[in-house]
């Protein structure tokens, strides 16, 4: 009887450890970026190469960075709520083509709207990797410092941009 007790514990707590996984969101991924400097980069800009852009010439501002890419489905999802914040002027929007064919963005983009005061070609997905992407899309609230203060995992939907990242916003640039 005794030798069934140790197998029967080990059970006991390995299922535990299921249930508490099977009661948490994949998509709240905590960042240990938060409150961190974001990572340096520089990138060529996706609609002129030969021109650059780097964190350095992000900060004074509060901005967010978007990572999207042509071949992402739920990028399509959130694409036209990006489209309508960047008309509303309430944060400047830079976005982050990662792992992409610079033809397939720019096509993209023209088709569905462009959004970003300029977005960034990150076809090696080097500076994805940087800010701890684990796919996309995935956007970033960065505060005039360059510090991340808010890292969104999956489509934004009109409940997080208008509970979370608005009141962040405007908090950061108050």
């Amino acid at each position: 009887m005794k030798r069934y007790l140790l197998p029967l514990l080990v059970f006991i707590v390995l299922l535990g450890f299921l249930a508490v996984g099977l009661k948490l969101d994949p998509r709240e991924v905590p960042s240990p970026l938060i409150d961190k400097p974001a990572p340096d980069f520089r990138l060529p800009r996706l609609d002129a190469p030969e021109r650059q852009l780097g964190l350095q010439d992000l900060k004074g501002k509060v901005w967010l960075l978007n990572v999207w890419a042509s071949w992402c489905v739920a990028c399509r999802i959130e694409h036209p709520l990006l489209v309508e914040l960047a008309g509303s002027g309430a944060v400047p929007i830079y976005g982050l083509n990662y792992k992409d064919k610079r033809d397939d963005a720019l096509g993209w983009l023209a088709k569905h709207g462009n959004p970003y005061v300029a977005s960034l070609s990150d076809a090696e997905g080097l500076v994805g990797i940087d800010f701890g992407v684990y796919g996309v899309p995935e956007t970033f609230v960065i505060d005039k410092t360059g510090t991340i203060r808010l890292k969104h995992i999956g489509p934004i939907t009109p409940d997080v941009l208008r509970d979370t990242i608005l009141p962040l916003v405007k908090k950061l640039d108050g």
